[in-house]
């Protein structure tokens, strides 16, 4: 039975600490990464890819570095457009700068320039919080859009302003440009999002999430038992914005190909992978993962079944479809405050102790 703790025994503290203590659960999600990587690009087209998949894994990975700052450090954040387009021009700039660098050192050194310009806008959270330190990241995230549309070297002066990814390949396939194969891209972003979503999950549990989850939950007594703001706040800036940078490399290079700043990193962006944290579940990585997930795969499914089933037009399911999802996250907001990965906590405990009652 899934969840059964039945002769599941642990002898060291080691594997009683392991992110999957209970077999099932570690066979379920094993078996969930192997469909992933090993079953999926078989099926995988352009459709697929370009509606739902790459959307879910970019904005995950966005997500992911959001609730680093918001949801374990209690760092309030509006500014996740202009990081994803920092992280966008630094991939593009290095692009056209190393025709030979390979696409993982671009993406990740992408991330680390953009993990720069978020300890520089972190500075406001030492002196400033709650909404004030919003309304700061908020600035950034203008000011950002503003220094990109303004000076021409970070689209290296093109007449139009938009920048372009220029084709690059991986062991001979391309991940990048017009030839790029669906199951290519996808199999890139995968690798990027299972790596680096199992560098924050160990990272949240070890002494520097501990210190950000300290400085949330009380930064003065934290302060007062050693931990160190300075230290604390601004690493969480730094790898939240790292995140967040990878995120919009990846969007820009892999997933649109081409993208003009003001349309493709607007304020609407920030918004939307804020609600994506605050629906999964502030301060936990399976919500990073559900919230990224409801927000993708919701519209998509309803655009799906009221133009392609119902046959309603294309403008009027827009509009319904906005309203439903708007109604549907204050209902979840409602009924579950702390996202959906608390509504699964709950069942997975329901689930270990059934069929006894709760």
């Amino acid at each position: 039975m899934l969840y059964r703790e039945a002769g599941d025994f642990k002898t060291t503290y080691r594997a009683d600490q392991q992110t999957f203590p209970i077999k099932s659960e570690r066979i379920l999600f094993w078996a969930f990464i192997a469909f992933a990587f090993l079953i999926v690009p078989f099926f995988i087209n352009d459709y697929w890819n370009k509606a739902v998949l790459m959307p879910l894994l970019i904005y995950s990975m966005a997500a992911l570095g959001l609730n680093i700052l918001v949801g374990y450090c209690g760092q309030v954040s509006l500014g996740t457009g202009g990081f994803m387009a920092v992280g966008a021009f630094a991939c593009y700039k290095l692009m056209t700068a190393f025709p030979g660098m390979d696409m993982f050192s671009v993406v990740i050194l992408s991330g680390f320039v953009t993990a720069a310009v978020g300890i520089i806008f972190g500075l406001p959270s030492l002196r400033i919080k709650g909404f004030y330190l919003a309304v700061a990241t908020l600035a950034a995230q203008f000011f950002l859009v503003w220094v990109f549309n303004k000076f021409a070297w970070f689209y290296n002066y093109s007449a139009s302003g938009q920048i372009t990814a220029p084709e690059r390949s991986i062991f001979g396939i391309a991940v990048t440009g017009p030839s790029t194969a669906p199951w290519a891209t996808y199999l890139f972003a995968l690798t990027i999002l299972f790596v680096f979503g199992w560098i924050a999950r160990n990272l949240t549990r070890g002494r520097l999430g501990r210190s950000w989850m300290a400085i949330r939950d009380m930064d003065i007594a934290a302060e007062i038992i050693g931990v160190s703001p300075l230290k604390a706040k601004l690493s969480a800036f730094a790898i939240s914005s790292f995140y967040i940078g990878i995120a919009g490399a990846m969007f820009f290079a892999n997933y649109l190909g081409a993208a003009e700043v003001g349309e493709a990193f607007g304020i609407d962006k920030s918004f939307l992978v804020l609600f994506m944290v605050i629906i999964g579940g502030l301060g936990s990585i399976l919500g990073s993962f559900l919230g990224a997930a409801f927000l993708v795969l919701l519209p998509v499914l309803l655009k799906n079944l009221m133009v392609g089933y119902l046959g309603w037009a294309t403008d009027l399911a827009a509009h319904i479809q906005i309203m439903l999802v708007g109604g549907l996250i204050v209902f979840f907001l409602i009924a579950e405050p702390h996202g959906l990965a608390q509504l699964w906590r709950i069942t997975k405990e329901k689930l270990r102790i059934w069929p006894f009652p709760y």
